[in-house]
């Protein structure tokens, strides 16, 4: 079975240099072309996709819906999720990285991007909208570590996606930077602290093969 994560193309805050986090931005001109660039080379690879997962902020639901049409599988069942969101960067959100590196630091900005467990300040109170409706209070963080986002993710994979793949279907996963760093250390079983040589860049598709015991034979950049 083939798997496809991909991260969205560009997005107007990548491009400004922002934290993002579950901040809902759109892709830049750039970002949309290298999404059409991404489905054009699945389309090479004659991968064919039984249904796709991707979050529900709009850079990465714009780039999977692109992928899909070039790659000529619009029609295929698309499932959109929170648990595919970027890691929530709590007050750290719309500030500007390079900005924060000269208040707090170089490495403290390294870690708030890397670390395993460091947690971003807090923001006091989220204000999402009705998206996030069926979610209890207690399941929206004010913030998040990569412990926590590999936490969200992981049961996504066990109870919706893993499944499909049992059943021999192919799937296009299309997500954020964390959310498929997450992915990969689940998948991967990457010890904590090598979190930081998972690098997931803008618009390159990740082709992974199971077999049937769902264990990764392949894997390889498209």
């Amino acid at each position: 079975m083939d798997v496809v994560l991909m991260r969205h193309g560009e997005s107007e805050a990548n491009f400004e240099n922002y934290w993002t986090g579950w901040l809902d931005v759109s892709l830049t001109e750039k970002g949309q072309e290298q999404a059409r660039k991404a489905g054009e080379k699945i389309k090479n690879a004659q991968i064919e996709f039984d249904a796709a997962f991707t979050s529900v902020l709009k850079r990465a639901s714009l780039t999977c819906q692109i992928i899909l049409e070039e790659s000529d599988q619009l029609w295929i069942p698309t499932f959109k999720t929170w648990r595919l969101n970027e890691r929530h960067y709590g007050a750290l959100v719309g500030k500007n990285k390079n900005e924060m590196a000269r208040e707090f630091g170089a490495d403290q900005v390294k870690r708030w991007r890397r670390d395993y467990y460091e947690m971003p300040p807090l923001v006091e109170e989220n204000h999402f909208d009705r998206r996030y409706a069926q979610l209890a209070d207690q399941d929206i963080p004010h913030g998040e570590n990569l412990q926590m986002t590999v936490q969200r993710v992981a049961p996504l994979w066990q109870d919706e996606i893993a499944p499909l793949l049992g059943s021999g279907k192919n799937v296009l996963i299309t997500g954020h930077g964390n959310s498929l760093r997450a992915l990969v250390k689940y998948l991967e079983d990457v010890p904590e602290d090598q979190m930081d040589t998972i690098d997931i860049p803008n618009a390159q598709p990740i082709h992974y093969r199971f077999d049937k015991n769902l264990q990764i034979v392949n894997k390889s950049i498209l």
